[in-house]
């Protein structure tokens, strides 16, 4: 049988699209849940039937041929009980799926500011916990609207059959227990809120110790970090079980008051066995369906507080269900001929400029520095460049705007290398393919990776470890850097791509860049000016958001450029 594979839902904000996309599912559950559970109640009659032939002494061939109805009959109910099961259970299996891909379709399209608001482990906890329990709370109502409604109905109708009178009497206990788990509603509502907000606490934690763990070793904080980590498990704990009480543990009190009209059922069923009216069968089967209807009953009453919990859920990670948006398969990137710049002003959220009024043109094959004192905002430069935040003014990529692309489009044109390598917990080759297929092997020439890889004895199979502990920071940065050449579009823009590495390592793989990455535009910042001789321009930044241009012979005239520039050539000769 090949896996499940999830396709979107139409409006996936509503709940009710997800049982309407999964409708044959749902027509097999109707089908089977309809015939286990009207058929239900011919069990205790055929039994009743089967006692008064006993009773009454009928020949051996009655009871045997009743006995076989009877076993028949319950044996056909539950074998369609367990296709209803089983369609049930692949219903939340497929919705569940379908779930996580809307989900992480809505992460992957989402902009930088959006994920930024958002913790990593709050997050997995919505996409991982949440989708769980929401679709166990449908998978429960679903269940249920069949082994609660369909059978209550059933066994209701059989009641009234036997004697109506008395089962209006014996049946006045059950909405009790119903009015009282509605009672709880926002009791369960409220303490599922707060198991959810507590739980992503702690996956959020959770996350952030295996991230930082040897961090928090070396600086003696592992211990204090283990004592709050202990805390905050021992709260999920008591929130948890706070939830569940309600959820779970208030079960028997509806089944004791539900249960309350078997006092009715005996005072007149053994009232009518005495008269003569009932058989000790009847009598027998009538108890047996109304004890089973009273314990369903109450069930629905639980029913309430678990759609309650699941509806918290649904609560927390409905934003994220949006319209989906495929990736489009892989093609070739277009090669970048003009990278235009006009008028561009850039800000972070609440604070002041620190890009203004900046315009250039670049052409592909020019590599560009950009260089400026320390805090100056070369960094927000390279991201204001990518298009990945908002910006006033003007960034187009072969004449079109990069505000009217999609991520994706601007991927197409613009790759960007931050300061943090962002490695995962793979190997060596896995981070730099992230899931595509390729050879490594150039671009880890290209970054001068060769001879580190010669000493790894599981090459580019070497696992990093978490976010790289098992390499040196100038690997780590390698890697990073061997990363967004492999995935390269027309425009590359690298912050500090030679952190971390030797002058000569330095020189090699600049001399890489311009030999086998002449047809891109290259941005590179760094404040090692030891190769921007060799760059076609330098971009300047001062600490008031302006920014000088020029060739790197025309820059060495201007004074704080020149300053930097003389500096850092008296420190190489020293």
């Amino acid at each position: 049988m090949r896996p499940y594979q999830p396709t979107p839902v139409m409006h996936p904000e509503k709940m009710s699209s997800y049982w309407k996309k999964e409708w044959k599912v749902i027509l097999a559950v109707v089908v089977t849940g309809v015939f286990t559970n009207g058929a239900m109640s011919y069990g205790p009659i055929l039994l009743g039937v089967l006692i008064d032939a006993i009773a009454a002494g009928e020949g051996q061939s009655a009871v045997v041929s009743r006995t076989l109805l009877y076993l028949g009959v319950i044996a056909l109910i539950q074998l369609t009980r367990v296709l209803k099961r089983y369609y049930v259970r692949v219903f939340a299996n497929r919705t569940s799926a379908t779930m996580r891909l809307m989900i992480y379709n809505s992460i992957l399209h989402a902009d930088t500011a959006q994920l930024s608001s958002q913790q990593t482990g709050d997050l997995m906890n919505k996409a991982v916990g949440d989708v769980d329990i929401c679709t166990e709370g449908m998978r429960k109502v679903t269940t249920e609207v069949f082994d609660t409604g369909v059978l209550m109905a059933g066994y209701l109708i059989a009641l009234l059959g036997y004697d109506w009178k008395m089962t209006l009497a014996a049946c006045a206990f059950i909405p009790v227990s119903m009015l009282l788990a509605g009672r709880m509603k926002k009791t369960v509502v409220r303490l599922g809120r707060a198991e959810r907000a507590q739980s992503s606490r702690v996956a959020d934690m959770t996350y952030g110790l295996t991230s930082h763990m040897l961090l928090y070793r070396i600086n003696g904080l592992a211990n204090r970090e283990d004592a709050e980590y202990d805390r905050q498990l021992g709260l999920l704990e008591k929130a948890g079980i706070r939830s569940d009480v309600m959820e779970n543990c208030l079960q028997p009190v509806y089944n004791a008051i539900s249960m309350f009209g078997t006092a009715v059922v005996f005072y007149f069923g053994v009232s009518r066995v005495l008269a003569g009216t009932w058989s000790v069968g009847t009598f027998t089967a009538y108890l047996s369906i109304f004890a089973a209807f009273a314990l369903k009953s109450s069930k629905a009453a639980k029913l309430f507080n678990s759609y309650q919990k699941a509806k918290v859920s649904w609560e927390r990670i409905r934003e994220y269900f949006r319209e989906y948006l495929p990736y489009p398969a892989a093609e070739k990137r277009p090669a970048v001929q003009e990278y235009a710049v006009r008028d561009l002003s850039f800000a972070w959220t609440d604070s002041r400029p620190l890009i203004r009024g900046f315009s250039f043109t670049a052409h592909a094959g020019e590599i560009i520095g950009v260089t400026g004192p320390v805090a100056c905002g070369k960094s927000t430069l390279g991201i204001a460049l990518s298009g990945m935040e908002g910006y006033e003014g003007s960034i187009t990529c072969n004449g079109r705007e990069l505000k009217d692309c999609t991520a994706l489009e601007r991927s197409d044109c613009i790759s960007y290398m931050g300061h943090d390598p962002m490695l995962l917990d793979d190997t060596i080759e896995n981070n730099i393919l992230l899931g595509q297929k390729g050879d490594v092997m150039p671009v880890l020439a290209d970054v001068d990776f060769l001879s580190d890889l010669k000493e790894m004895k599981d090459g580019i199979h070497t696992l990093v470890g978490s976010s790289g502990v098992r390499l040196s920071g100038g690997q780590q940065a390698r890697i990073a850097l061997a990363r967004a050449l492999f995935h390269h579009a027309g425009v590359l823009i690298l912050d500090d791509p030679f952190a971390s590495v030797d002058r000569r390592t330095e020189f090699n793989i600049y001399r890489n860049l311009r030999e086998h990455y002449s047809g891109c535009i290259l941005f590179i910042i760094s404040h090692r000016l030891d190769l921007f001789d060799q760059f076609d321009r330098i971009f300047l930044m001062h600490a008031d958001g302006s920014i000088e241009t020029g060739t790197p012979e025309a820059m060495k005239q201007e004074e704080e450029y020149g300053t930097l520039y003389a500096l850092q050539e008296a420190e190489a000769h020293e």
